[in-house]
Order: structure tokens, then C-alpha cells, then sequence
């Protein structure tokens, strides 16, 4: 991968990196728990709870997100980054870009 194109990664990953940490900040806020003094009515109230389980494993998964992007970030400058950490194949730049995150290439990937 040339200069030009860790570049564009960098920028394309802390682009990402923000929308992650926004989308944590808000799973964080809807993912508090269901107050049971709230007189809402027993359906509504057991709606709110499934909403807010939802919640919570969505604010998991960003924040599993978050951590490889991070990552991801700090190894940009690497001789090996981009390169499969399975079979030491080059990752696809289009792969790299989609999920900057990912260490295996598509093949490896498939067989995971």
C-alpha cells in the first residue's frame, strides 16, 4: 500500500472512529435502565426493557467496533498491515476500506 492510500485509510478510519463513539455516547443514553416506579403500564414498561436490551447490545458492538478501529488506527503505519494474519496474503484494498478493522483477507475470512 503506497503512502497516498495509508492516507486515505487513516482519514477514513478516524472518520469512523467518530461515528462509533457518537453511536456509543447514544447507547449509553438509551440503554439506562427502566426506572420500576415509572408508571407506564406493564406492556409498555416490558417494551422498554426489550428496547433497552437492544440497546445494550448495540452499545457492545459499537464499542467492539470502536476497539478495532482504534487499533486499527495505531497499526496503520505498519509494514504489515494490511497483510492477512492467516495465510500473509495481501488484503484487497476495497476490503481494507470497507473494514479497516479486518486482519484476514476474504479467503481466510470464509473459511473462519
Amino acid at each position: 500500500m503506497d503512502d497516498e492510500g495509508r492516507a486515505e485509510l487513516k482519514k477514513q478510519i478516524v472518520e469512523e472512529i467518530e461515528v462509533q463513539k457518537h453511536l456509543v455516547e447514544s447507547f449509553i443514553e438509551t440503554s439506562k435502565p427502566v426506572s420500576p416506579d415509572n408508571a407506564i403500564g406493564r406492556l409498555t414498561r416490558m417494551e422498554a426493557i426489550n428496547s433497552q436490551n437492544i440497546s445494550e447490545a448495540s452499545l457492545n458492538s459499537a464499542q467492539a467496533k470502536l476497539v478495532k478501529l482504534e487499533k486499527a488506527l495505531s497499526k496503520v503505519d505498519l509494514p504489515d498491515f494490511g497483510i492477512c494474519v492467516r495465510c500473509e496474503s495481501p488484503i484487497p484494498h476495497g476490503r481494507i476500506m470497507l473494514m479497516p478493522e479486518n486482519v484476514l483477507c476474504v479467503s481466510c475470512a470464509e473459511k473462519k
